[in-house]
């Protein structure tokens, strides 16, 4: 599995360019990069804590797309 940066300023656009697999696999990534963060903003401060607000809008904005795809497919 390959490792994608996160980028804070994802467009609505260019979740809706992704293919539904690679929309997949992001979802389940980023879930796991946010699961991290807020466990190491636990432990101690991050530098910017803002990111994890920043992470959770993201999952929620392809969580959003993944679901509008299947109710269209339906």
């Amino acid at each position: 599995m390959f490792k994608i940066q996160m980028r804070n300023n994802m467009k609505n656009a260019e979740i809706k360019e992704m293919i539904t697999t690679d929309l997949i696999e992001r979802v389940e990534v980023e879930t796991s990069n946010y699961k991290q963060m807020t466990l190491n903003h636990a432990i101690s401060s991050l530098e910017n804590p803002t990111q994890i607000r920043q992470l959770r809008r993201i999952i929620a904005r392809m969580k959003t797309e993944l679901r509008q795809r299947e109710l269209t497919n339906k």
